[in-house]
């Protein structure tokens, strides 16, 4: 199924710009060379009347054109590249793996192409990633009852005053105050819509949104006050089955998640949040039918409030709820992606987002 694009201005000028908001609304086949590619690759932009743009892999691949080999719009975004995987998996093995230049190269890995690649998916060196994760796992055996000084040196650190420099700068507070805080493990998980910005804590996730939602900051400075706790770069058991439960889920494979959540609120805002997990898949409610839902009637201004401060995005579904003459209003992710939820449920969807950021037009929250 083919759907409307943005005009073909719009589209040439974010394809000049790498505009990262347009990443799985379109792809971009080049005549001159007959490859196609994602809006953001960095090879070199070609003329106007050079390109020709489609809405899916898909329909580029069956027009003639194949896939760039530096771009790989065929991969999702943000997905860790062949090349780097085995890099990750040993330090998984051991967060207090060094890694400097010199023993990545032996690795066979450019220094400076994975400085490059973690700089651009995750705003940070890989080197900073390596000592988040060695910070964080410390924290956790500090928690757990180990002393603050067997934690510094099994870390790999050499000196007392520097594992406690590097721990404060990562986290906002010494060691010895770690039993009595938190830490919300934070990655950046992949989706046909783009990448979204992910949180777990040793119960659950927290944590689930686009990475250019509107007020992410102010949510994450609520996370942050309600859990006390703060946010770092680092791994949890909970990503892995996140991340294949929503590959199912975006494959049409899913239809539940199992998966244990932490949504921390207040007691109105939880009943908002159990009722939203309770429509079913495939299926939508006015904001007027929620609020009966909760046995609030007339609260349909606070239960919009509410679903709109939902930290969870698509396992609690606040995207299933509209407007009562059945207009999209309101959803943090933009209105374009829960219009590609909804098809993609309703069983109208093949893959490939319905209409991207320009083209937005649907009501108001």
């Amino acid at each position: 199924m083919m759907h409307s694009l943005p005009d073909a201005d719009t589209l040439y000028r974010a394809l000049c710009d790498k505009d990262t908001r347009f990443e799985g609304i379109f792809v971009v086949g080049v005549r001159t060379t007959g490859i196609f590619c994602r809006p953001t690759c960095g090879a070199r932009k070609p003329k106007r009347e050079n390109v020709e743009f489609f809405a899916s892999p898909r329909e580029a691949l069956h027009s003639g054109y194949r896939p760039c080999k530096l771009c790989d719009p065929l991969g999702h975004p943000g997905q860790v590249p062949p090349w780097l995987r085995p890099v990750l998996e040993a330090v998984d093995a051991d967060p207090a793996l060094r890694l400097p230049n010199a023993a990545l190269r032996a690795r066979g890995v450019d220094p400076d192409r994975a400085r490059r690649w973690f700089q651009k998916h995750h705003g940070m060196t890989f080197q900073a990633y390596l000592r988040t994760r060695r910070i964080t796992d410390a924290f956790g055996r500090i928690r757990h009852g180990d002393k603050v000084v067997d934690a510094a040196f099994d870390s790999g650190y050499e000196s007392l005053s520097g594992f406690t420099e590097s721990f404060k700068r990562t986290t906002g507070f010494a060691p010895a105050r770690s039993p009595r805080r938190g830490l919300v493990a934070v990655t950046r998980v992949r989706t046909p819509l783009g990448p979204m910005l992910a949180g777990a804590v040793p119960a659950g996730i927290c944590l689930l949104e686009f990475v250019d939602r509107r007020m992410m900051e102010t949510q994450l400075a609520r996370l942050r006050r309600q859990l006390q706790a703060e946010l770092v770069p680092g791994a949890s058991p909970h990503f892995d089955a996140l991340q294949r439960q929503l590959d199912e889920y975006f494959a049409s494979a899913r239809r539940t998640f199992d998966l244990p959540l932490v949504l921390t609120g207040t007691p109105f805002q939880r009943r908002v949040w159990a009722a939203l997990l309770e429509i079913p898949y495939g299926a939508t409610r006015s904001y007027a039918e929620q609020a009966a839902a909760v046995g609030a009637p007339r609260a349909v201004r606070a239960v919009a409030r509410a679903n709109g401060d939902n930290r969870v995005s698509i396992i609690v579904p606040c995207h299933r709820v509209i407007g009562r003459d059945g207009a999209l209003t309101g959803y943090g992710g933009g209105l374009w992606r829960k219009r590609f939820l909804l098809d993609l449920e309703s069983g109208r969807r093949d893959g490939a987002p319905a209409e991207g950021p320009a083209r937005r037009r649907e009501g108001k929250p």
